[in-house]
């Protein structure tokens, strides 16, 4: 579970709005936690990212920082936005489904620090040779949804779970043991996923080896397909999965697996595909969800995604009535030339004095 340490100095230029103790440096409370807080826009932000770490390089990029979220009541696209800054510079935002969710308890904390910002333990990841150049660098947070009034509903011995993970580390999966860097970190899941025959490990490692996919998707252009695929298996040996961890549990801890499924397809707005994974993690929470949020959520998004896919028809446009045309009134007329009698529709202006026969005579023999 994240901490709040003693106020933290942090060496770095203050943010605007951020209260500062002196010009080069801000004072934060400092929380921690063991569960990744997704960071966006960082393509946005490569120039104050790159000015962190020392400047573009070829080499693999891995950096230990602290970044204070600063609410932004006035961003123009979304009055909830939570910005990430990193040594006083702006480097991306919390998303926008978890800046509904954060801001909230940020405000609380603000407020209950008197108004000292609030930072987390992170990494700058990235940069490193490609194809097509040097990679991208991305922000990865550690915290505890705990700390933002997001806790976790208690297990049946008292203790908090979300993912299950922390709890079953020590006794069935050690993460520790993995190497720190993704790339080493997947390779070795791989081999485990390979001979290891304990449901609870295999599903852990599924689940942390789509963790260290999806932080390389700006790293290597082959990321989120693996992270597709892995997300497959997993799901292929989920039913299995699910008697462990009820078993393990008393109930379904967070499955990440479905709901970061639903928002990778709704970013590429396949509908139906959002729809199908939505509702394949609400079969397997069934009754036995930890936290009625988690089923909540994916039914949210399946929801959304139906309405998409299948718009309901507009109400149609009220026609305007339109009053009957009637038959034009007529007058009749007389030639002040033949003195015979004209009928003519009545219309404004100045009364003709001729009968057509006679204007018609009268135009031809006209000069010219």
């Amino acid at each position: 579970m994240g901490f709040f340490t003693k106020r933290h100095e942090s060496k770095q230029s203050a943010p605007p709005s951020a209260p500062s103790t002196a010009p080069q440096s801000i004072e934060v409370t400092l929380c921690d936690g063991d569960e990744t807080l997704e960071v966006v826009g960082e393509s946005h932000y490569q120039e104050a990212l790159w000015s962190i770490v020392g400047g573009p390089t070829t080499e693999h990029v891995r950096l230990d920082v602290i970044a204070i979220l600063l609410p932004e009541p006035t961003n123009a696209y979304d009055a909830n936005a939570i910005a990430v800054w990193v040594n006083g510079l702006h480097v991306g935002y919390l998303s926008r489904d978890n800046a509904v969710l954060y801001r909230p308890g940020l405000l609380a904390l603000y407020q209950k620090h008197g108004g000292i910002p609030v930072a987390l333990n992170g990494e700058i990841i990235g940069g490193g040779q490609r194809g097509d150049g040097i990679g991208y660098l991305g922000v990865f947070l550690r915290h505890d949804p705990a700390d933002f009034g997001l806790a976790a509903a208690p297990t049946s011995d008292g203790t908090h779970v979300r993912t299950g993970r922390h709890e079953a580390g020590a006794s069935v999966f050690e993460l520790g043991d993995l190497p720190q860097d993704d790339a080493g970190a997947i390779k070795q899941l791989r081999r485990l996923l390979e001979q290891e025959p304990d449901p609870l490990v295999r599903h852990f490692a599924y689940a942390e080896l789509e963790h260290r996919l999806y932080h390389c998707r700006d790293v290597f252009t082959s990321a989120l397909d693996e992270f597709d695929a892995a997300c497959q298996a997993h799901d292929h040996e989920m039913d299995g999965f699910r008697l462990a961890l009820v078993a393990q549990f008393g109930g379904m801890p967070l499955l990440e697996t479905y709901r970061q499924m639903c928002v990778r397809k709704q970013k590429a707005r396949l509908w139906q595909e959002v729809i199908t994974w939505a509702d394949r993690g609400v079969v397997l929470y069934g009754e036995d969800a930890l936290d009625p949020e988690f089923v909540n959520d994916l039914k949210k998004r399946g929801t959304h995604a139906a309405e998409k896919l299948n718009p309901a028809p507009r109400a149609p446009r009220p026609v305007r009535a339109v009053a009957p045309r009637t038959d034009p009134s007529t007058e009749v007329l007389e030639c002040r030339q033949c003195n015979s009698t004209f009928t003519r529709i009545v219309t404004r202006g100045r009364k003709p004095t001729l009968c057509p026969t006679c204007r018609e005579l009268e135009e031809t023999t006209l000069p010219g």
